[in-house]
């Protein structure tokens, strides 16, 4: 059975293809699309690496990142 990290972090890669999809679809939300994807993946990675790590400050994704 999967622990909560990795869970977490296979939702994470579907929200990150699910963006990236909405981007493909509507070239107006593909820029918006791409970074939410992006940061779900850079999430992710972390989770799977380090479930309990913190971010330094200037390695998070600011919150007008994540749409």
């Amino acid at each position: 059975m999967a622990n909560n990290a990795e869970l977490a972090a296979k939702l994470l890669r579907a929200a990150s293809n699910f963006f990236r999809a909405v981007g493909e679809q509507n070239p107006d939300l593909k820029e918006q699309m791409t970074t939410n994807a992006d940061a779900c993946e850079l999430i992710a990675d972390r989770v799977e690496v380090d479930p309990l790590g913190i971010p330094a400050e200037d390695d998070a994704p600011a919150p007008e990142q994540i749409n």
